[in-house]
């Protein structure tokens, strides 16, 4: 049952557009989320003391540069990251999520949820590997890698949390949020 349920949501996640490379991955121009479409809105590079780490782009279901109505909407939205380096570690991503939690200004993450999040990245991370943020209402925030589903963390809340980590008043990197705004 659970491989007829990934199968049957991995079929259901794919592009329909164009493509646009940004660090040398490329984004889908749309993407098609069980029947919801959203758009490319913005991508950007996670760059960390020098050193280019990952490719984060930011799909909507209709473009925004306003990150506290995109932080805050109970919509589809994705956010896609593609790792480009293999200083990118399962213990270095947990360790940033933690911090990001930390210092994130919007929603709340629990304890539980954190935990359950960090789950998902259980199995080492390397580089071109492919990790989808998927949030839907009522559902929560879906995880993907390499077109494997993950698991999902519940609540508009953790979302909120989640998503602030890049879009929220202290970014893991101001110049990735503005990128993935379209802002720049």
């Amino acid at each position: 049952m659970k491989t007829f349920f990934v199968l049957l949501f991995v079929s259901t996640v794919f592009g329909v557009g164009a493509q646009i490379t940004v660090g040398g991955a490329s984004f889908d121009k749309k993407l098609d989320i069980k029947g919801e479409k959203v758009v490319y809105n913005g991508a950007g590079i996670r760059n960390k003391y020098g050193m280019n780490l990952y490719v984060g782009a930011l799909y909507l279901p209709e473009q925004s540069s306003y990150s506290n109505k995109i932080i805050n909407a109970d919509e589809v939205q994705v956010i896609n990251i593609k790792i480009i380096s293999s200083m990118v570690t399962k213990d270095k991503f947990n360790e940033s999520v933690t911090e990001g939690f930390s210092k994130s200004s919007h929603g709340s993450a629990t304890a539980e949820q954190q935990k359950t999040f960090k789950a998902c990245f259980s199995s080492e991370i390397k580089n071109k590997d492919n990790i989808l943020l998927i949030y839907r209402p009522g559902k929560g925030v879906q995880v993907m890698i390499n077109d494997v589903y993950k698991g999902v963390v519940e609540g508009l809340n953790f979302k909120k949390a989640l998503w602030a980590i890049w879009l929220g008043d202290k970014p893991a990197d101001a110049k990735l949020k503005k990128k993935m705004l379209g802002l720049v």
